[in-house]
């Protein structure tokens, strides 16, 4: 994938996304010792940017394609940012979601029009679902991740962060299928000067941190972090980006994504989940490495419920 196709994702999908904002704090600066640039996607259409990636592979489908919908699997943000894109292009959207999903994830889902199907929580039960859509409707599926229209439209974030900030050392971005640290290193490669991407990534499901030391695709045997976003796997089409453009993953407690993520919401005042927290985590984890340099972060998302918040537990 070229500089181009990432240009060419980017004016394709502006009219249906918002340019966010990106946004700093001193305090945190200070905590951390280092300049944090902290690209907001939580204040994207439907709150992460992964609307970007569904709009781009939606756009990219014949008519034919269209007429008969399209389908995903995911446990919250690519079903609401499917559902949507797919409402504002006038596309049919099912979504097979786990049954463990946050209950506000799934009622965005249906304000956005997607229609839910749930199965249980597990990879393999996701794909059964989703091919069984395919087979009986002929909606064409679109994988939250490991998908190359999906991948560019994510690395559009980064262009934009890169756009305003183009003196950047490192963009720090979350992990879970991959397709947003995939996306913004390949706009960190065609953009950047000298910039490296870094992965923060759960410990509890470290399978993309595992995956880069034995050099195949490893799997997770559990998921059990709070990162609700970060619970999938890495793919054909993802981990081979991964390999080439990401040098380090650095991988967060439950606790440190925690302590991140009320750190956020106190010091900017903004609204971030669990997912978002983790690359934050990463960056404080290893501050020392980091001291005096300028720092990108995605901020992937903002869709929490905001009644069972990990901090007040």
């Amino acid at each position: 994938m070229t500089k181009e196709n990432l240009i060419a994702c980017h004016n394709r999908i502006k009219p249906f996304i918002h340019n966010t904002p990106v946004l700093s704090s001193r305090l945190i600066n200070n905590i951390v010792g280092a300049n944090l640039h902290f690209k907001c996607d939580n204040f994207q259409k439907m709150g992460s940017y992964k609307m970007r990636g569904a709009t781009n592979a939606i756009m990219q489908l014949s008519n034919e394609q269209r007429a008969k919908g399209v389908v995903t699997h995911s446990s919250g943000n690519f079903a609401q940012a499917l559902s949507l894109a797919a409402q504002s292009l006038n596309v049919k959207a099912f979504i097979v979601m786990p049954s463990n999903s946050p209950i506000v994830k799934k009622k965005a889902v249906i304000e956005y029009g997607g229609h839910i199907l749930e199965c249980e929580p597990t990879i393999e039960a996701r794909q059964t679902a989703a091919n069984k859509i395919v087979k009986e409707i002929g909606a064409t599926f679109i994988h939250p991740s490991n998908d190359l229209e999906v991948i560019l439209g994510q690395g559009t974030s980064c262009v934009e962060l890169l756009t305003k900030q183009p003196n950047l050392n490192y963009v720090f971005c979350p992990i879970g299928g991959g397709g947003l640290i995939s996306g913004t290193a390949l706009a960190a490669n065609y953009f950047g000067k000298d910039c490296e991407v870094i992965g923060g990534e759960p410990l509890e499901a470290d399978d993309a941190y595992r995956s880069l030391l034995s050099g195949k695709i490893e799997t997770n045997i559990t998921t059990n972090t709070i990162a609700d976003g970060l619970r999938t796997e890495l793919g054909h089409h993802t981990f081979p980006i991964i390999q080439k453009h990401i040098k380090q993953i650095i991988r967060v407690s439950e606790q440190e994504i925690i302590e991140a993520m009320q750190l956020i919401w106190e010091r900017m005042k903004i609204i971030i989940e669990p997912s978002s927290a983790v690359a934050f985590a990463a960056i404080i984890k290893k501050k020392e490495q980091f001291k005096d340099k300028n720092i990108g972060v995605i901020i992937s998302g903002g869709n929490v419920d905001v009644n069972n918040l990990p901090f007040n537990n």
